[in-house]
């Protein structure tokens, strides 16, 4: 209940007011039931823009550390994100990671929509990195309809370390600024009925992520990077470039 208040009256009003997002492929979300959703992950505002888009409740896993702050504004933090529809979510590996796909699967047992970002966390250029197989892993164990969301824009809008929306932005030769308006692209319901029962194949697994990044490479538009999306940042971090590890063949890259 209180998702849906803050959303309708709330959130989605000056959402819409203010930026503006363009929506497509809202017929693609099923009216009922449950689906997986996996989208590209550009800024912190997607887990805000695409819960807006979609007329359904999404519920998305979250850091913990969203709802484990001290004091008041932790507090006001950790309603914030479960009002949103968001859950708390151990992203520290091995036995966390498991919990996280429970988590995932029981959401999805209850008919829900379950969002999810493949790539683990946001991509630290703008570019489509490489997914990680526990996507796959859920969406084969739940048989359920994996629709794939393309992220447009929104790294424009909030660019990684930026906190406060640039809604507008400059551009060389241009007299008016012009504004950055995100987009949310739904593409058609991607379908793997037909791996039941081999969640535990590596080869599995790792086929199915690698389609449905190619879905959403094709949705957004994005250049593909080979490479998860955390060693980029740690390689960035370092003053180090993605790309020149790419070329070297560095073999712990992806």
């Amino acid at each position: 209940m209180l998702y849906l208040l803050i959303r309708q009256f709330i959130v989605a009003p000056f959402v819409k007011l203010f930026f503006r997002p363009k929506v497509t492929g809202l017929e693609h979300i099923p009216t009922s039931g449950p689906a997986l959703l996996v989208s590209n992950h550009l800024a912190f505002a997607d887990s805000i823009f695409l819960p807006v888009a979609v007329p359904r409740q999404i519920v998305f896993p979250a850091k913990s550390e969203y709802f484990t702050g001290p004091g008041l504004k932790g507090k006001l933090t950790a309603t914030f994100f479960r009002s949103i529809g968001q859950i708390p979510i151990d992203r520290s590996g091995g036995r966390a990671s498991l919990a996280a796909l429970n988590t995932g699967l029981d959401i999805l047992k209850k008919g829900e929509l379950f969002g999810i970002y493949p790539e683990g966390t946001r991509s630290p250029d703008g570019r489509l990195y490489k997914g990680k197989t526990g996507v796959a892993r859920m969406a084969i164990v739940a048989g359920v309809p994996v629709i794939p969301v393309a992220m447009i824009d929104t790294h424009k809008l909030q660019p990684p370390g930026s906190v406060l929306p640039k809604v507008w932005r400059r551009e060389p030769g241009k007299l008016f600024p012009r504004m950055n308006r995100p987009g949310v692209a739904i593409g058609e319901p991607l379908d793997f009925s037909r791996y039941e029962g081999m969640e535990r194949d590596r080869f599995v697994l790792r086929s199915v992520t690698d389609e449905i990044m190619y879905a959403l490479m094709d949705l957004s538009g994005q250049e593909y990077v080979d490479m998860y999306a955390d060693k980029a940042k740690e390689l960035i971090k370092a003053g180090e470039s993605v790309d020149d590890h790419l070329r070297l063949g560095d073999t712990k890259a992806s």
